[in-house]
């Protein structure tokens, strides 16, 4: 199941709409902090407990978590960077009848650090006052929980403001937000664990999550299982790894096009130096760009057909105006360079570069990175869960192409299979031993499967 992402924006919409429908600002507040001893309780355990609490909602969040961890045995204290500023917060401050210090260079560290100093709202660094004392006792922690973001988190681009380390664990309240899923946050969070709080977040912004694959059907043949076809260029290594992982991803039936035949791939991966090929109306996805080198007649060969288009790497730098993709069936796999290369350097966070990349082509954006997107011309976003940082390595993105290509001539629907390809391929990649080669993720993929 997917799980929505909200802007903090639209998240306070949505918490101002359910106090208007007579949900009150303390029932919120009541429901997060238990869902929060919950989590700490379910994955830590009652421990030595430390509930660092801020002056706003967040810290307010806390004191109810407090009291609800207190209640299920665990030693808690509280250490606040001031009295709470708000009504809500004010009553659960009163609710909570433990030990509440300052949060200073004297504060006592404890086995369970649960950050909750700000929140959402988070716009500029933390005071050194703030920082330095919450770093320490972060670190001096066996684990540690952050409530909804990490303290020092921007929560719509994923900026990191003030670096307080990891935490084991960040519970996202009512949605995930972009931070949780954007980097540099992402390495922040750890495990990310979400909390219904009585909202009904929608949104056309998601978490990647396991993918519907078309199930094959029992009288069909290779071709109703999808041709994928590859064009080579100056490094056939490359077209070889996509080809590969095309086929272990499903593919019926994977043909390259290339003027020397390449020694490294299957038997059953098709070779031919026909340029009539091109021209088969059983291709359901043409792959062009790994591998490509300066070699532009093969992109432009590419945008003369009508088959839908996987184009990565090279292809993405022999592109000049976005506007010339407009029109064509197409999924782009840019990382940051390609990206920039090709779009420029466009403003606002990554998930906003990424949806204006979409409406600039018409097409599918891949925009590659330890922080994923996937954007639609029509405004969804899907954000990938993390994978293993081994993943950044030489032929995992030529891998990634591939596997994309396979879904996309398997019928699916083109931003449905850029989702499906990308966490299938984050999933073969926690599969492989690491350090490991994009080789090992090809034969990875059918394990995932």
């Amino acid at each position: 199941m997917t799980r929505p992402i909200l802007p903090a924006a639209e998240l306070r919409r949505l918490e101002q709409e359910a106090i208007a429908a007579g949900t009150s600002e303390r029932e919120l507040m009541e429901r997060a902090g238990t869902a929060l001893a919950t989590a700490s309780l379910r994955m830590f355990g009652p421990r030595d407990t430390l509930v660092l609490c801020g002056a706003g909602n967040n810290g307010g969040d806390g004191y109810v978590a407090a009291r609800h961890l207190a209640q299920a045995g665990a030693s808690v204290r509280v250490a606040a960077i001031g009295a709470p500023g708000t009504d809500a917060a004010k009553a659960a401050r009163a609710d909570w009848t433990g030990e509440v210090g300052a949060l200073d260079d004297d504060t006592a560290p404890a086995d369970l650090v649960i950050d909750c100093l700000f929140g959402t709202g988070l716009s500029r660094p933390l005071a050194e006052a703030i920082a330095v004392p919450a770093r320490r006792l972060l670190a001096a922690a066996r684990r540690s929980v952050a409530c909804d973001l990490p303290s020092g988190v921007e929560a719509d681009s994923g900026r990191v403001l003030t670096d307080l380390g990891s935490y084991d664990l960040t519970l996202a309240l009512g949605a995930l937000k972009p931070a949780h899923r954007l980097a540099p946050a992402i390495h922040a969070c750890g495990r990310v664990a979400s909390a219904a709080i009585g909202l009904a977040p929608a949104s056309d912004w998601f978490e990647i999550a396991a993918p519907e694959l078309p199930a094959l059907d029992p009288d069909g043949h290779k071709f109703d299982r999808g041709m994928v076809h590859c064009l080579s260029g100056a490094m056939p290594g490359a077209i070889a790894l996509s080809a590969h992982a095309a086929a272990r991803a499903g593919a019926g039936y994977v043909r390259v096009s290339t003027s020397r035949m390449i020694d490294n791939l299957p038997s059953s991966i098709v070779q031919t130096e026909e340029a009539s090929a091109l021209d088969d109306p059983r291709i359901g996805c043409l792959l062009v760009g790994p591998g490509m080198g300066d070699i532009p007649p093969l992109l432009t060969v590419a945008l003369t057909k009508t088959h839908p288009l996987v184009l990565d790497a090279d292809a993405l730098g022999h592109v000049g105006e976005p506007e010339r993709l407009r029109g064509h069936d197409a999924i782009l796999t840019p990382h940051e360079g390609e990206f920039v290369q090709l779009f420029g350097d466009l403003e606002g966070s990554k998930a906003d570069r990424a949806l204006q990349a979409g409406a600039a082509t018409e097409c599918v954006v891949v925009y590659k990175g330890p922080d994923t997107l996937v954007a639609s011309p029509d405004g969804r976003l899907g954000f990938a869960p993390p994978a293993p940082p081994a993943l950044a390595t030489a032929g995992a993105g030529d891998v990634l192409a591939g596997i994309i290509a396979a879904l996309r001539a398997r019928g699916m629907d083109r931003f449905e299979a850029a989702c499906a390809g990308v966490w299938l391929h984050g999933r073969a990649a926690e599969a492989c031993p690491a350090p490991f080669l994009a080789d090992d993720l090809v034969a990875a993929i059918p394990g995932v499967l």
